[in-house]
C-alpha cells in the first residue's frame, strides 16, 4: 500500500524510477524473498500472504525494472557505470534470504538477483512460448500460479535450513 504521507510516496517513486521497490516486508527476518515483475504480482503477494499465514515470513520484492536493477548489480562489480543504491534499498543485507522469482517471461530474466547477496535462488516463468488459453490456466501449466510458487517457497526455506 503506498502511504499518503509525501516523502514516503517520493521514496516509492524513486524507487519505482531505479527499478524496483519492497512490496511486502515480513515482520522480523524474512524465511524467503518473493521478487515478482508485472502481472504476476497479485500471486506473487497471495503466495506471501498464504506463506504467513501457515508462519512462513516472507518479504515481496516488485521489480520494476529489470534492466536497471541488473546494472546496478554490475556496476557493483565494476562492470560499468551507475547507481547501485536501489540494491541495498529493495534486498537489504540484513533482509538476505533464499529466493523465489517470479516473471511472465523467461524464468532467467531475474535469475541475476541471487547475485546480490549469495542466496540460492528459484527463477520461475515461462520457458515455453505459443500456449495460447484462460490466464490462470496457462499459469498453472508454466508453474508461475500462486500455488507453485508457495510449493517453491517452502522447498526453498526447507533446503536453507539444512
Amino acid at each position: 500500500m503506498v502511504s499518503d504521507e509525501p516523502a514516503a510516496r517520493n521514496a516509492r517513486r524513486e524507487h519505482v524510477i531505479a527499478g524496483g521497490y519492497r512490496l511486502i516486508e515480513a515482520a522480523g527476518r524474512p524465511a524467503v524473498t518473493l521478487v515478482g515483475m508485472g502481472a504476476v504480482l497479485p500471486n506473487v503477494c497471495e503466495a506471501a500472504s498464504e506463506l504467513a499465514s501457515s508462519g512462513i515470513a516472507a518479504d515481496v520484492v516488485c521489480l520494476s525494472s529489470a534492466d536497471l536493477v541488473f546494472r546496478a548489480l554490475q556496476a557493483r562489480r565494476g562492470v560499468g557505470e551507475g547507481a547501485t543504491r536501489i540494491l541495498d534499498d529493495i534486498f537489504p543485507a540484513e533482509r538476505a534470504s533464499p529466493i523465489v522469482t517470479v516473471h511472465d517471461g523467461h524464468p532467467h530474466t531475474l535469475s541475476f538477483v541471487s547475485g546480490i547477496h549469495s542466496m540460492p535462488t528459484t527463477s520461475l516463468g515461462v520457458s515455453d512460448f505459443g500456449e495460447s488459453g484462460d490466464i490462470d490456466d496457462l499459469y498453472e501449466h508454466f508453474g508461475i500460479d500462486t500455488d507453485t510458487i508457495i510449493g517453491v517457497a517452502v522447498d526453498a526455506v526447507r533446503e536453507a535450513r539444512r
